[in-house]
């Protein structure tokens, strides 16, 4: 299929990136507060009932759980143990509904679809702003986790106003969000919660304040986003009678995309997810300096994105992208210095940028137009079952093992995830930018 004209493509992008900034800073928002957000909840449902809360029974599960390692965990990582657990559930629920959604864009349109994940989105984030309690916060979280379709759609709206000239670069702008969002939402999410306007949920401010940034969101996306399915475009609807859509010329399979997609971020979640315990044990790190690390992380990632990663193809995107985690892998199981951390961490930042926007433009490449949404959506879903299992599977060798035994099982995992890259994965034609005539020339 041919791109959109130019000027179709500049407005779609414009929309793209406003709307799925505002969209990840609202979600970046809760990030930094979980521990406080739980430990808020625990405190204002303690009692002489306290022990058949639903709060109460979930804790009782993680100490059960805790008391299986042979090495003792801190009664101060129980907040953050249940911050993880919260955040495999968002991710797994993730994985079922992506491919739901993706196969809803197909059918009804990418307009259609996401404007109806906004008013799930709206509903979650309704449910944390009225979040008295732990119950109605979870349900915020369930709600949030079945109806985000918000960055998987954009990925397919990013592939529909492309040709195999741009994609990448389109690709790439979607990841800056990510970035972006990543390095200020937290800080801002961290900041309004010190502002208590409702003395019954004192996180009401940042709620409210995301609600609004989401309400926002869905009324400019209302009146300024064209429909960008081929088939619901009036254009195509001109010509479908007498012409269907060219089938895709598979170069690498679906599948391996997805299980290269699943395996990478098995581990790179569960990376992630120790380093604020392994900074805590190595150099006694406050949640501020781990703030500045994962600050420096998003920062460096999204200066790739914009100055680097764009310009490669999406293949050699992957490649580096793994060949940095590997690096990484192997830097933090041996670490000793802030320096070596801060080495680890822009090998971080690397990764980052490249590997999961590089994924996406490659699965976009073997779909044919009229069933992009669904095969996209297919990979987030085993991309978010790898960041739903990830960290329960690598925090349990951490504190079964030890640091050096946890990441050096994870640099060998990121090893095989390395060689299919090399080996298994190709580049499909067309996505590796030709030189015009006149450069040749010269």
């Amino acid at each position: 299929m041919a791109a959109a004209d130019p000027s179709t493509r500049k407005k779609v992008l414009k929309v793209i990136f406003v709307s799925l900034l505002l969209d990840l800073i609202s979600f970046t928002f809760i990030l930094p507060l979980f521990p406080k957000l739980l430990e808020f909840y625990r405190n204002s449902e303690a009692g002489p009932e306290s022990h058949t809360t639903l709060l109460a029974r979930v804790l009782d599960g993680l100490n059960a759980y805790k008391s299986a390692f042979a090495k003792p965990i801190d009664s101060r990582y129980d907040i953050v143990l249940l911050g993880g657990a919260l955040g495999s559930l968002f991710s797994l629920l993730q994985a079922i509904a992506s491919p739901v959604i993706g196969h809803l864009s197909d059918k009804y349109g990418r307009r259609t679809a996401l404007l109806a994940s906004m008013a799930g989105n709206i509903l979650s984030v309704l449910l944390w702003v009225v979040a008295v309690d732990f119950r109605t916060f979870l349900a915020s979280r369930i709600v949030g986790g079945l109806s985000e379709g918000n960055v998987q759609l954009a990925t397919a709206i990013a592939t529909d106003i492309s040709d195999e000239s741009n994609r990448g670069s389109t690709m790439a702008l979607v990841g800056a969000c990510f970035s972006i969002a990543f390095t200020f939402g937290p800080a801002l999410g961290a900041y309004l919660s010190t502002i208590s306007i409702v003395a019954a949920n004192p996180f009401a401010t940042a709620a409210g304040v995301s609600l609004f940034l989401i309400v926002v969101e869905t009324i400019y996306l209302f009146f300024a986003l064209p429909e960008t399915l081929p088939n619901k475009t009036e254009k195509q609807l001109a010509v479908e009678k007498t012409a269907k859509p060219q089938a895709a010329v598979r170069t690498n399979s679906h599948f391996l995309l997805n299980f290269v997609h699943f395996a990478f971020l098995l581990f790179f979640s569960g990376m992630e997810f120790s380093l604020p315990f392994m900074t805590y044990d190595l150099f006694q790190y406050s949640s501020a300096q781990n703030g500045r690390l994962l600050g420096y992380v998003g920062l460096v990632a999204s200066i790739l994105q914009g100055g680097i990663t764009r310009r490669l193809p999406p293949l050699m995107t992957v490649r580096i992208g793994v060949s940095a985690c590997l690096l990484a892998f192997a830097m933090l199981g041996r670490i000793s210095t802030v320096g070596s951390l801060y080495l680890a961490a822009t090998c971080l930042a690397t990764t980052s940028a490249t590997v999961v926007s590089g994924l996406n433009t490659l699965s976009s490449f073997e779909a044919s137009e009229d069933e992009r949404g669904g095969k996209l959506g297919m990979l987030r879903s085993w991309g978010q079952l790898g960041r739903g299992l990830g960290p329960v599977l690598f925090t349990s060798i951490y504190w079964w093992a030890g640091r050096e035994v946890a990441y050096g099982a994870g640099a060998l995992g990121i090893l095989g995830v390395t060689l299919l890259a090399f080996a298994g994965l190709k580049s499909p034609p067309g996505s590796v930018k030709k030189a015009s005539p006149k450069k040749k020339e010269l």
